[in-house]
C-alpha cells in the first residue's frame, strides 16, 4: 500500500513526512511536492506514496497515517466519492490536505462550462507520447556516460562535461520529456570519440560547475563509497585541470555552456529545452 522509506530511530523525530495519495500513479502530486521542497532548507523529508487508491478505507488509512506522524497529504483524486472522503477525514482528524488537481479542474468547469471525465490515469494512457518517452528513457540509459559513441549521432541532445556535473540526472529528466539524450564525460587523459565532432553543434550542450561546489560533491561521493576524501578525484588542482580541459572542448565545438552551480536539475533541463526549442525554430525558418 504505502511505499514508505525505511528510517532509523535517530532521525525519525527530525523527519517531515509528506503523503502522496492518488487513484492513479501519484506522479503528478509527487512532482509538485519535489518542486516545492527545493524552496525550503529541509534535510530530512520523507515522501510516502499511496497509489491506485480505490476505496474509502484506503483514504482513511492514509489520513490516519498522516495524523500519527504530523505530516500532510498532497492528493490527486478524480473520483468524487474519494475526494469527498478525503475532505471529511481530514476535517475529522485535523490533518492538512492539499488538493493538487481540484482547483484546476474547477477552473475548467467554471470557465469553459465543461465537465471532467473523472477517470483515473488518463495522463498515462498508452499513446504516442507515452511510447516516445519510454523510448527516450531507454535511449538515455544505453547512452549514459559515453557507453556507446554511436548513440551520439542518434541523440536529440548530447551533454558533455566533467564528472559530477549532473549529466545523468539531467539526461533522465529530459528523457521524461521525450528527448533522446546521450551524455559524455570529459577527462583530460581520454580523447573524445570522433562521433562527437560529427554531431551538429546545435545539439551539444556543455555543463560546468564552480570548483568549490565540485570539491564538496566529489568529497561526499568518495566518503559515500568509503574511499579517502583526499583522493585526486576531489583535489582542487585536479578539478581545475579537468574544468579547463572541458571548457577547451566546448570552445572547439562552439556549443553553449551551462553553469550548473547551485542549479536544480529542473532548472538546467529547462534551459536546455529552451536551447533546443530555439534551434528547432531556426531550422524551421531555414526550411521555410
Amino acid at each position: 500500500m504505502g511505499d514508505q522509506l525505511a528510517m532509523t530511530e535517530s532521525n525519525v523525530q527530525d523527519t517531515r513526512t509528506i503523503y502522496i495519495c492518488s487513484d492513479s500513479l501519484g506522479d503528478t502530486a509527487e512532482a509538485v511536492v519535489h518542486a516545492v521542497i527545493h524552496q525550503f532548507d529541509m534535510r530530512r523529508v520523507q515522501i510516502v506514496r499511496y497509489a491506485q487508491v480505490r476505496t474509502e478505507d484506503e483514504i482513511r488509512e492514509v489520513v490516519e497515517a498522516a495524523k500519527q506522524t504530523g505530516g500532510f497529504i498532497a492528493y490527486t483524486l478524480v473520483q468524487p466519492e474519494l475526494r469527498e472522503m478525503m475532505k471529511m477525514e481530514s476535517i475529522r482528524l485535523g490533518v492538512r490536505v492539499v488538493d493538487i488537481m481540484g482547483p484546476m479542474m474547477q477552473a475548467f468547469i467554471d470557465t469553459f462550462h465543461d465537465h471532467p471525465k473523472q477517470k483515473p490515469g488518463l495522463l498515462h494512457v498508452l499513446n504516442e507520447d507515452y511510447f516516445r518517452r519510454v523510448d527516450a528513457i531507454e535511449f538515455a540509459v544505453k547512452a549514459d556516460d559515453g557507453r556507446d559513441p554511436r548513440a551520439l549521432l542518434q541523440a536529440d541532445v548530447v551533454l558533455i562535461g566533467v564528472s559530477r556535473t549532473s549529466k545523468t540526472p539531467v539526461s533522465i529528466f529530459l528523457a521524461h520529456k521525450g528527448l533522446r539524450v546521450a551524455n559524455l564525460p570529459l577527462v583530460p587523459e581520454v580523447k573524445p570519440p570522433a562521433e562527437l565532432y560529427q554531431v551538429p553543434r546545435s545539439r551539444i550542450v556543455g555543463l560546468t560547475m564552480g570548483v568549490e561546489q565540485m570539491m564538496r560533491i566529489r568529497s561526499q561521493r568518495l566518503k559515500h563509497m568509503g574511499l579517502p576524501v583526499l583522493a585526486q578525484y576531489a583535489d582542487r588542482k585536479r578539478i581545475e585541470e579537468e574544468l579547463l580541459y572541458a571548457e577547451s572542448i566546448v570552445r572547439d565545438l562552439g556549443c553553449p555552456l551551462i553553469d550548473v552551480t547551485d542549479r536544480a536539475i529542473e532548472e538546467t533541463a529547462q534551459r536546455i529545452l529552451e536551447l533546443v526549442a530555439k534551434d528547432r525554430d531556426r531550422e524551421g525558418h531555414r526550411q521555410a
